[in-house]
């Protein structure tokens, strides 16, 4: 179990290591270097933990965010993740973090009972503004800007959005991708007539699915196994299926050392994640909420969040925990005396 826990402090350790070199880089080799590089590395903004160190604000003191979130693991995460930082930025949070479905959530933003809540920009246009899934852009910053402009007719905000996307995506294990030869989807094109495709039992009539793998790529499958979504990891593990439809944030793809093949044709909409706010909750919140909002996602890429996920799918710790230590690892909270 804390072969997980490991690999994440691995993880952060490089991506500290690699901060620590920018900023040794960015500073000059010598003293004379260092005096007239000045100006330069300072509009550049080094990842030192200094500079990424929520401040916090006493005028959000008389301000309460209530956050809410989705009922699944990467929504309390996210959800852990936004209300700690708002609370170091000097915020009072309240956390509702289990409302339910995406249109549970939605009316509870809408209607004011959560102030906040985090949802992907894909399932926004999908399931609440009537854009058919091969409608939805598959450029991130243009589905976002859509479903901004669409959340803004209806009294929400949608802040800026996350580097990751949990889109559907096709997975292989390390194994197989090596005896194949592949790391982009359609590098399976002379290849798929020999392999097991897996999804779940809708996959079938999806264009985000096998029939966008037919139609885009080109693909055909000697068979296709439809699975309960629960098994989309095993079937690859167990070697009941050569390719499965994972998501792209899964905490077993690091976990189970699966491949994610590059989707090259741009099948799979985007599914970035936006905290949706109230707009009189966004006014009263002030400015420094969407500046934290925005700060604190900056490390949230594919990788990242799929280790953040297997903590607590796999490794059974609690959200809060690990939204935590991915706040302090990265620099954006103090790290307390205990850990």
């Amino acid at each position: 179990m804390t072969g997980h826990h490991h690999r994440l402090r691995v993880l952060l350790a490089l991506v500290a290591a690699l901060a620590l070199a920018l900023v040794v880089s960015a500073c000059g080799s010598d003293d004379d270097e260092s005096s007239s590089g000045g100006s330069s590395s300072s509009s550049e903004e080094t990842p030192q933990s200094s500079d990424k160190l929520i401040k916090s604000n006493s005028a959000n003191a008389s301000k309460t965010v209530t956050v809410g979130s989705k009922n699944f693991t990467e929504a309390f995460i996210l959800g852990e993740i936004y209300a700690q930082a708002l609370q170091a930025g000097g915020y009072k949070v309240q956390k509702e973090l289990n409302l339910g479905s995406e249109q549970i959530a939605y009316k509870a933003v809408k209607s004011g009972q959560v102030d906040a809540y985090p949802e992907y920009t894909g399932t926004s246009l999908t399931s609440f503004f009537d854009v058919k899934t091969d409608d939805v852009p598959t450029d991130s910053q243009e589905a976002y800007e859509q479903a901004k402009a669409d959340y803004a007719k209806v009294g929400l905000t949608a802040l800026a959005p996350t580097p990751f996307t949990n889109s559907n995506a096709v997975g292989m294990t390390q194994a197989k991708s090596k005896e194949l030869g592949v790391t982009k989807i359609s590098q399976l094109a002379d290849k798929a007539s020999t392999l097991t495709l897996s999804g779940a039992p809708e996959c079938r009539q999806r264009t985000d699915c096998l029939v966008g793998l037919e139609d885009t790529y080109g693909l055909k499958f000697k068979k296709f196994l439809p699975v309960d979504p629960a098994l989309r990891h095993k079937v690859l593990t167990s070697g009941q299926a050569d390719v499965s439809i994972v998501f792209g944030t899964d905490g077993q793809i690091a976990a189970d050392k699966l491949v994610v093949l590059e989707d090259d044709k741009k099948l799979f909409p985007p599914y970035n994640v936006s905290l949706i706010v109230n707009d009189k909750s966004a006014q009263e919140a002030g400015a420094d909420m969407p500046k934290i909002v925005e700060a604190v996602q900056k490390d949230l890429t594919n990788k990242v969040m799929q280790e953040l996920n297997s903590r607590v799918d796999l490794d059974k710790e609690k959200p809060a925990d690990v939204a935590r230590e991915y706040l302090q690892s990265f620099g954006y909270t103090e790290k307390s005396g205990s850990s």
